[in-house]
């Protein structure tokens, strides 16, 4: 039997894939960045590190969001 989720782990579920949504824009930005201004300027480094950054976010929140959790509430 599948378990009801929690508005918690479903919302992280769409943080999740929001999040995979800006590392995508963030490596088109990044694409773009480095043909104007190089891999040396801050600004394309700053892409580099938010494509990164907003990847593995939303590697973690996509897992906490499908994972089966246990019922932490103390029952009478």
């Amino acid at each position: 039997m599948k378990k009801q989720k929690s508005v918690l782990q479903k919302s992280s579920v769409i943080i999740g894939y929001v999040c995979f949504l800006l590392a995508v824009l963030c490596a088109i930005a990044l694409y773009f960045k480095n043909q104007e201004l190089g891999m040396q300027d801050p600004v394309t480094v700053s892409f580099l590190a938010a494509t990164f950054f907003f990847t593995l976010i939303g590697f973690v929140f996509t897992i906490i969001g499908k994972a089966d959790l246990p019922d932490f509430n103390i029952k009478k």
